[in-house]
């Protein structure tokens, strides 16, 4: 069967049925507008690869303009993205590559990406790392990164330690994970109980929420490096790949 091209066919059937239309008008026939749609029923029938183009184009289209607007927001939030007040930063803040990770602490992936992370900061020092809490899978995450960002608040510098004990816990997440995580860290558990209800709290929170709806961020991890945004986990090896890249050309893929 030979392949038709969406944008030839559709508009030759149109352009036939109206034709049909109008003659049968000038004729004074009897021929209607189901007439014209059973014509396009049948011909679509008989070509019903041409419903399965106008899906893929649709859906090219969709992704075209999904990347082009994630491309404007990415740099319309640029100092959102790499230099809010509120975000943890790991590694070198002096580093020459930022990169940025959105993550819940019920996100299997994330747990597993800790550890991605740990190696990156250990064998890379030109690398600057930001963590942005976005709570998306369950109340309990939500509990968690309130407490997260009230360790941030208290002390950035056991943020890390926090973090990790956290993300290595058994079971869902909550607040009360949270708190024993931060108990390991070394905080003030009963500072901590008062600053999650902090509008700090939900200022950090809110933030992150609106700035992952502008980069059409729907799931965790997902990270922002250069100017481009990679969703879901990637391992080391291939963060590593792509954080060289950016230092050498400024994009996660270098041409040839």
């Amino acid at each position: 069967m030979p392949t038709f091209s969406l944008l030839r066919t559709l508009p030759a059937i149109a352009a036939a049925g109206i034709m049909l239309f109008a003659g049968a008008s000038a004729a004074n026939a009897q021929q209607s507008k189901e007439d014209i749609e059973k014509i396009v029923r049948e011909y679509l029938l008989k070509n019903p690869e041409i419903i399965q183009e106008a899906i893929m184009e649709l859906r090219k289209k969709q992704e075209m303009a999904e990347t082009t607007a994630r491309t404007k927001a990415l740099q319309s939030y640029k100092k959102d993205i790499f230099e809010s007040p509120r975000d943890v930063v790991l590694g070198n803040p002096k580093g020459n590559v930022t990169l940025v990770e959105f993550f819940d602490y019920n996100c299997g992936y994330c747990k597993r990406a800790v550890n991605d992370v740990a190696e990156l900061l250990k064998s890379d020092p030109n690398l600057k790392i930001v963590l942005k809490e976005l709570p998306i899978l369950s109340e309990g995450s939500v509990e968690a990164a309130r407490v997260a960002v009230a360790v941030r608040m208290q002390d950035p510098s056991k943020y890390w330690a926090f973090h990790r004990a956290l993300m290595s816990a058994k079971g869902e997440a909550n607040g009360a994970q949270a708190l024993a995580a931060a108990k390991t860290a070394g905080l003030d558990i009963e500072r901590i109980k008062k600053d999650v209800s902090n509008p700090e709290v939900d200022a950090t929170l809110h933030g992150v929420q609106e700035l992952a709806k502008a980069l059409a961020i729907s799931g965790t991890p997902s990270y922002v490096l250069g100017d481009e945004l990679i969703p879901g986990a990637l391992p080391h090896d291939r963060l590593a790949v792509a954080i060289a890249a950016v230092r050498k050309c400024g994009k996660v893929n270098c041409p040839n």
